[in-house]
C-alpha cells in the first residue's frame, strides 16, 4: 500500500522504517525544513539515532506530496499541533482513506480526543476510517525489534486492515472496537505517569507507586467511561499495559519528567532537561478542565495539576493525598 507518515518524530520515523519492511511505500513528512535535511542526511530523527530511515522512504515538507492519493494516512504529531495539521491535509485527501492515530492526549482548549478532532475537521472522512493504533510500545525497542503488543480500535473491518499491515513476528496487534476507550488510556496514563515518577524523585519507594499506578487507573477508567468508554478496556493493553510500561520504566519521558520534579527541578528545567515533548504536560491541562467540566472526582491528576501548574510543593501533594476522607476501596 501507499503510506504517508505524518510527523517524523521518533514514533512516526521508527513506524515508517517498520511499514516499509513490511513492503509498503511510504512517504515520511516533517513540518520542521531544519530537521528535514537532518533526516535527509542522517537518515534518522535529531535526538533519535535508534532507527535507520531507509534510502527508498521517501522524505518530504511539502505536505500535498505526503498525503495525496495514498491509501493510508498514519498522523504522529504531537496531540496539541494535531488540529493545525488536520486542517493542512484537508485539501489533498480522499474519502477512501484511513487514518490511523499513533499520538496519545487530549486538546487543551475542547478536551476533544484526537479521533474527534480529525472527525470535525476532515468532514469528508467517515468515522469508520478513523483507527486509533496504541498500547505499551516505546520507540526505541519497537526499532530494536523488541516482542511488542498493541491495539487497532474502531470499525472492525479497518482495525483488521490495520492490523495486518502493522503486524509482524515482533509485533502483534490486538483489534479492540472501543476507540474512545483505547484513546483515553493511551492519553491520561501519561499523567498518572508523571506522578509516579514524582513519587520515585522523592525517593519514596514502590509501596508509594503502586499507589499511584493503582489508583490512578482508578481515574484512567472513570474519565473513559464518563465518555462513553468501556471499562474493561482499562483491563488491557492500552489501560493498565500502558500505564505500568509509562510509569515505571527509565525510557518514559512522563515519568523521567516526573521523576525529575519530584527531585526538587522546576518544571522548566525538567521540561529542557527532557529534550522532547512531554504529552503528559499537555494532557494534564486539558484532563482537568475536563474532569471539572463532567464533576468526576480524579485527585491524582489534580495534585499533579497544581504541581505542575500551580507549584504546589510535592510533599504538601502527597499528603493531600494520604489524608484524604477514608473509604470503600
Amino acid at each position: 500500500m501507499k503510506i504517508a507518515v505524518i510527523g517524523a518524530g521518533a514514533w512516526g520515523a521508527t513506524l515508517a522504517q517498520h511499514l516499509h519492511k513490511n513492503r509498503h511505500q511510504i512517504t515520511l513528512w516533517e513540518f520542521d525544513k531544519s530537521r528535514l535535511e537532518y533526516l535527509k542526511n542522517r537518515r534518522h530523527p535529531l535526538f533519535f539515532p535508534h532507527v535507520k530511515l531507509d534510502k527508498n522512504i521517501v522524505l518530504t515538507n511539502d505536505i500535498a506530496q505526503a498525503v495525496a492519493k495514498k491509501d493510508i494516512v498514519v498522523l504522529a504529531v504531537p496531540s496539541q499541533t494535531m488540529r493545525d495539521t488536520v486542517k493542512k491535509i484537508k485539501r489533498y485527501i480522499n474519502k477512501n482513506q484511513i487514518f490511523v492515530i499513533v499520538s496519545k492526549g487530549i486538546e487543551i482548549k475542547t478536551g476533544k480526543l484526537l479521533s474527534e478532532i480529525i472527525k470535525e475537521e476532515l468532514s469528508l472522512i467517515a468515522t469508520k476510517n478513523i483507527v486509533a493504533l496504541s498500547g505499551p510500545s516505546f520507540a526505541k525497542e519497537v526499532a530494536r525489534k523488541f516482542p511488542t503488543t498493541m491495539v487497532s480500535a474502531g470499525d472492525k473491518k479497518n482495525s483488521e486492515i490495520i492490523q495486518k499491515i502493522f503486524s509482524q513476528p515482533f509485533l502483534r496487534i490486538y483489534t479492540n472496537t472501543d476507540i474512545l476507550g483505547v484513546e483515553v488510556g493511551g492519553a491520561v496514563k501519561n499523567v498518572i505517569a508523571i506522578a509516579a515518577g514524582i513519587v520515585y524523585g522523592m525517593g519514596l519507594g514502590d509501596n508509594s507507586a503502586a499507589a499511584i499506578i493503582t489508583r490512578g487507573l482508578v481515574e484512567v477508567a472513570r474519565l473513559g467511561v464518563k465518555l462513553g468508554a468501556k471499562k474493561e478496556t482499562f483491563a488491557g493493553l492500552t489501560g493498565i499495559g500502558d500505564l505500568v510500561m509509562t510509569a515505571t520504566s527509565s525510557n518514559s519521558r512522563n515519568r523521567n519528567f516526573g521523576e525529575l520534579i519530584g527531585s526538587g527541578q522546576s518544571v522548566k528545567t525538567a521540561i529542557k532537561k527532557i529534550g522532547m515533548v512531554v504529552e503528559g504536560v499537555p494532557t494534564t491541562e486539558a484532563v482537568i478542565k475536563l474532569s471539572r467540566k463532567l464533576k468526576i472526582e480524579m485527585p491524582i491528576t489534580n495534585e499533579v495539576y497544581k504541581i505542575i501548574f500551580e507549584n504546589k510543593n510535592p510533599k504538601n501533594a502527597i499528603l493531600s493525598l494520604m489524608m484524604r476522607t477514608t473509604k470503600p476501596e
